[in-house]
């Protein structure tokens, strides 16, 4: 015997409709608050331990990389290259207009740790882009 309640294809289709993981504030405030403080999106959802590493890994590879005399990329359209190297800088939230602000990294490329030095610099930025998603995951409930 038919259910009519759920063999109805209009039922199947307003349920195929609603999202999996209805998207909330938190989901979208804590990867803002994580790209722009490195780890704090984490840390704002009561992730404290995940948040803190993030936050350490993140800024040590920054000032290694400013250490290094790694160059911070500047917004321009350019060589692609250039602009891939703008955006994992800019992935550092804060640290990159704390840069820009402070006039950091605006050296030539001198020697081999120079290019090691910019690496770093966008390394910690892609890595904050990466956590930064995780936090949106973990805000939805799609992580753990």
């Amino acid at each position: 015997m038919a259910n009519p309640t759920t063999d109805n294809p209009k039922d199947k289709s307003k349920n195929a409709a609603e999202p999996e993981y209805p998207l909330t504030t938190m989901a979208v405030i804590a990867p803002i608050v994580g790209w722009l403080i490195p780890g704090g999106g984490h840390i704002l959802l009561k992730r404290y331990g995940r948040g803190v590493l993030l936050m350490i890994s993140v800024v040590a590879m920054f000032v290694i990389g400013l250490g290094m005399q790694g160059r911070i990329y500047q917004p321009n359209g350019g060589d692609i290259l250039d602009m891939l190297g703008f955006v994992g800088d800019v992935g550092t939230g804060v640290l990159y207009f704390l840069a820009r602000i402070m006039d950091w990294g605006n050296v030539m490329a001198a020697n081999a740790a120079a290019d090691y030095g910019k690496t770093f610099l966008i390394a910690a930025g892609l890595l904050n882009f990466i956590a930064a998603a995780d936090a949106h995951h973990i805000a939805l409930g799609k992580k753990p």
